[in-house]
């Protein structure tokens, strides 16, 4: 199996050198690398379209190499798939481990869980993983000491077993990783979050601010079954993503209000 390896973080970063040293000894697994040169957190599904983008081969000095970029999490994923390496071609996207969680509403913003849905909209299965900090934090702010070391070997044994995980085709599994030793695995859904952003001058320069407009950590709904509610209770999250946003509920509602009518002239509604 061909596995990109890629991340927000950056291609030095200790989450994502964790999980590259843990793949590597997954039999029969052929392993790229292809990252961002530092760090794209929250950036999402950005693309660089308006100019070219930088590679450079990394030596991880223990026989194998990288490519750092200075795209996004997003242009590593096309750049493995449009022929990057030579010979290479992904079955599958891996992404992580990520410096902090990525839990509710938190992966909308994510450059982590960004790179894999890019790997699901290609047709490939894809997994993102996020490590919560020492900190305990539920907020990927506020820690900055990591071990990688769980994270690591639990997505690659996932990776191992791939072909036996009953993951639906255009799904994603997004794993996050509690501080400590786990006390379990649940499946999760998506949880709320709920932020609370303020708007707050930084400084004037005559008719320039600058402003701050990030607030104090989100909270979030305590509601069983969530991943957030999982990571809260030492639980590792695995919470299968898709990318159809598609309301059917609302499709209907839309459907029965008659919205060709609208197109008619006013002088045919008298």
């Amino acid at each position: 199996m061909r596995v990109l390896l890629t991340n927000d973080d950056g291609i030095e970063a200790d989450g994502l050198q964790a999980l590259r040293r843990a793949l590597l000894t997954v039999e029969g697994i052929e392993l790229a690398v292809i990252a961002p040169d530092g760090n794209r957190s929250a950036m999402a599904r950005s693309i660089t379209t308006r100019r070219p983008l930088w590679v450079e081969e990394v030596d991880f000095g223990d026989g194998t190499v990288g490519y750092a970029t200075d795209g996004t999490p997003v242009d590593c994923v096309r750049f493995a798939t449009l022929g990057l390496v030579a010979g290479f071609e992904a079955d599958m996207i891996v992404s992580g481990i990520n410096h902090g969680s990525n839990l509710g509403d938190d992966i909308t913003y994510s450059g982590t869980v960004a790179a894999a849905l890019e790997g699901v909209l290609l047709g490939l299965p894809a997994i993102a993983v996020s490590q919560q900090s020492a900190a305990r934090e539920l907020d990927f702010r506020l820690g900055r000491t990591f071990d990688f070391e769980v994270a690591a070997e639990f997505t690659a044994r996932i990776v191992d077993e791939l072909d036996e995980v009953p993951l639906a085709e255009g799904t994603l599994l997004n794993i996050n990783v509690p501080a400590g030793d786990p006390d379990g695995v649940a499946v999760t859904r998506l949880g709320k979050r709920i932020y609370r952003d303020e708007l707050k001058l930084h400084e004037e320069d005559g008719p320039r601010r600058r402003y701050w407009v990030y607030g104090d950590s989100p909270e979030h709904h305590e509601e069983e079954g969530t991943d957030l509610a999982a990571v809260a209770a030492g639980l590792v999250a695995v919470t299968p993503i898709h990318f159809d946003l598609t309301d059917k509920t609302g499709m209907s509602a839309l459907e029965r209000h008659d919205l060709a009518r609208l197109l008619r002239p006013a002088a045919e509604e008298v």
